[in-house]
């Protein structure tokens, strides 16, 4: 993005208007030394090349987005597929402002202190919605550790909102860890999405340092924990390969997502925001990744890996929505993690608040 701010701290994107924004910290983590990494700038293989968007529809709904104030991670996080979806029609919301209280490594959207919490936002999100024809929306957000709830009673009002004024139209949600709050889930569970995604973004090893504000089981769990309260609801997650995991962490992280009984898994390429973000060590093969699907589905029994270099977590999320059917219940249960602290609970300028339940009454 051209407002980017490269600073001796960190990435820093400029024009965000929903907080203050800090860098990210430096791009270099102990997982990688030693390891050979991609230069900044570095020539990307052809299967990761696009076509810059531009096309009518996209051009149509950027304006609308911009009109009701609303965000998209599909812009936040730079997502090649942002031409193809919008073209499409279809496109991912990110809810709860565009700044994020964790300052995951490999991420571009924004990290600081968010200033305030549009209550307003699920009336505008499903009146888009509504306004787009949608069939199927994915619904996204940013973490904010400084809510008791973590949002997600926003989530939920949001959910109810377009499932209300679209009938017929299936809400796919990929939510932040809340911290590992059931109570906060089961809010999300109850208003009746069709899928619920939460990412684990990378192998255990790399987990700390790549993603510090969350935990490496207490992903895993939390998406086990949504087959005990509602068994019949799909669940999904996604991996970023490039990072420097290896083959047979791979292998172990697709295992222990299996033991939470994860429906669905979606696997792409690291592409870096920045050059203050974690190098990408390599790019990996269109072959690769069709490997990589038949591991998933054939060793491991995923309902279905979706598995490609450009492939991002919402990406054919409608198919999969009306297509895939929901296992049941798996070894892992109960959330595991919930007493590790995320770093912005201890930052003494988030002062949490705590939500109220959504209100309906006045419609969309």
């Amino acid at each position: 993005m051209d407002s980017d701010v490269i600073t001796a701290y960190g990435y820093a994107p400029a024009d965000k208007d929903t907080g203050v924004v800090k860098p990210k910290g430096k791009s270099q983590i102990r997982a990688h030394e030693g390891v050979v990494t991609l230069e900044p700038g570095s020539r990307k293989p052809s299967w990761l090349k696009v076509l810059s968007p531009g096309g009518p529809n996209y051009l149509r709904l950027k304006k609308m987005m911009r009109a009701r104030s609303l965000h998209t991670v599909c812009e936040e996080a730079a997502c090649p597929n942002i031409g193809e979806c919008w073209e499409a029609g279809t496109a991912t919301f990110m809810i709860l402002g565009d700044v994020c209280t964790r300052a995951c490594k490999y991420c571009g959207v924004a990290h600081g202190l968010p200033t305030e919490l549009d209550r307003d936002e699920p009336r505008r999100v499903a009146q888009t919605v509504k306004k787009m024809d949608l069939e199927h929306v994915v619904i996204t957000s940013v973490n904010r550790d400084e809510l008791l709830d973590g949002g997600a009673s926003i989530y939920a009002e949001t959910i109810d909102r377009i499932i209300k004024s679209v009938p017929g139209c299936s809400v796919e949600v990929l939510i932040p860890d809340f911290k590992g709050d059931e109570v906060a889930l089961k809010t999300v569970i109850e208003a009746g999405p069709a899928i619920l995604g939460h990412n684990l973004e990378t192998v255990e090893r790399l987990h700390p340092e790549v993603r510090p504000g969350g935990r490496y089981w207490r992903s895993i769990s939390y998406l086990g924990a949504v087959k005990r309260i509602d068994p019949r609801m799909l669940t999904k997650t996604g991996i970023i390969l490039g990072m420097g995991e290896k083959p047979e962490e791979i292998r172990q992280a697709m295992a222990d997502l299996r033991k939470a009984a994860v429906d669905i898994l979606t696997l792409g390429q690291y592409l870096r925001p920045s050059p203050m973000h974690i190098p990408v060590v390599r790019w990996v093969s269109p072959e690769e990744f069709a490997t990589w699907k038949q591991v998933g589905e054939d060793e491991f029994g995923f309902k279905h890996v979706e598995s490609g270099p450009l492939v991002r977590s919402s990406y054919h999320a409608k198919e999969q929505a009306r297509e895939v059917e929901a296992g049941g219940p798996g070894i892992i249960r109960e959330v595991l993690e919930v007493d590790v602290p995320a770093p912005a609970e201890a930052l003494p300028q988030l002062v949490q608040v705590e939500l109220g339940r959504p209100s309906t009454q006045n419609g969309v």
